[in-house]
């Protein structure tokens, strides 16, 4: 009865940490990125750019794994990434009995942050319905080709597995893995937004491209494959060389 109580907490907590991570990380790109300020409320009709642009939107990603790393690692390890989740399945270190629970979880979590961040961004007039989905070739940033960011969301999402997994084994410093983790998926936001819009993530691309429809739900695929293969990799490759046998 315990644990299948703690499991239900485990759950609910990936799935508010998702809601944070998609309301935070898109949110900030979708109201805040390229805010400019009423010229009227200064009284001389000059607008004047006061958005974050690309590197408080990376900021901002990376911000919301480490306020919920602390929030509620210690309840549910804060995967909020079924490629995460995945990941440390792949290398051993969480228990795939608990994978799909987890996944929907997150998924479900991302979905809900996206109709809420829909409804306040679409309280603006002139609101276009972007969502900062996830896309290439024509839906990417930088026009960057389907090749590009299948590479690039393979390498980034393997990179982003091997922090997590090197900074939460047992033999790294206690207590200082969320700053790790969450400065690990600022950079990998200020390296890839240009690319794909950065997911590393199966869930932060399904939540927004859902409310988007047309071309951002046509490529969502791509950003679970791509995601899922590097996590995959990245969960082997550290349990085959730098897992210790007593971790």
């Amino acid at each position: 009865m315990n644990i299948s109580i703690q499991s239900s907490k485990s759950f609910i907590a990936e799935f508010i940490g998702t809601f944070w991570l998609v309301l935070g990380g898109c949110g900030s790109a979708v109201l805040a990125a390229t805010f400019v300020s009423n010229g009227a409320m200064i009284g001389d009709g000059t607008n004047f750019p006061l958005g974050i642009g690309f590197v408080g939107v990376a900021l901002a990603f990376g911000l919301t794994v480490i306020t919920m790393a602390y929030a509620i690692g210690h309840i549910s390890g804060c995967h909020l990434n079924p490629a995460v989740s995945i990941g440390l399945v792949a290398g051993s270190r969480f228990p795939a009995s608990q994978l799909i629970p987890y996944i929907i979880a997150q998924v479900l979590g991302a979905i809900v942050a996206a109709g809420v961040l829909y409804l306040i961004a679409s309280g603006k007039a002139g609101y276009d319905g972007g969502l900062a989905s996830n896309g290439f070739a024509a839906h990417s940033p930088g026009g960057y080709s389907m090749t590009a960011a299948l590479v690039c969301e393979i390498v980034m999402t393997f990179i982003f597995l091997m922090i997590i997994l090197g900074a939460t084994d047992k033999r790294a410093p206690a207590g200082f893995a969320p700053i790790a983790i969450g400065l690990a998926l600022t950079l990998i936001h200020l390296i890839s937004i240009p690319v794909t819009n950065t997911s590393v993530n199966p869930a932060r691309s399904t939540g927004p491209a859902i409310f988007e429809g047309g071309i951002a739900l046509s490529q969502v695929w791509l950003f679970w494959a791509a995601p899922i293969i590097g996590a995959i990799l990245a969960g082997l490759a550290y349990k085959m060389i730098f897992e210790d046998d007593n971790n």
